[in-house]
């Protein structure tokens, strides 16, 4: 059997990380969250495009997970305030989100998708997301 191409169908595949950090937020009056503090992140990247490669995939998991096998031994345990990317720069969710997209973007290389879309769970209440274009 052939396999079908479908140039208008967007196709999707998600994968989930988790891992423990510590920040404290650098803005005026933080309250509470300007003290060290710890949080379970759960990142759910999501690789989005219209075609597959020649195995089938939009994009290999294996390839995946060796870039978050990365990003999670870097940040996993750690104060992200002490991490030279985030240099002076509050440690929101918003730009850590950021920072896991840049990343991913830069590990993963040539690949079938075509949009990357990074949902950064802090908790199980609050989320921040990244999106961008892959090329």
């Amino acid at each position: 059997m052939t396999p079908t191409t479908h140039t208008d169908a967007t196709r999707a595949l998600t994968v989930r990380r988790e891992f423990i950090a510590q920040h404290y937020l650098t803005v005026p009056n933080p309250g509470p969250e300007g003290e060290v503090h710890s949080h379970r992140f759960t990142a759910d990247v999501t690789f989005a495009g219209g075609e597959l490669d020649e195995h089938g995939y939009l994009v290999d998991i294996d390839a995946v997970d060796a870039v978050l096998d990365d990003i999670e031994a870097r940040y996993q345990d750690t104060l992200l305030n002490d991490h030279a990317e985030f240099g002076d720069a509050n440690p929101s969710l918003e730009r850590f989100a950021e920072l896991i997209g840049d990343r991913i973007a830069d590990g993963l290389g040539a690949a079938a998708p075509t949009r990357l879309t990074v949902r950064l769970w802090e908790d199980d209440l609050a989320w921040a997301s990244h999106e961008r274009a892959l090329e």
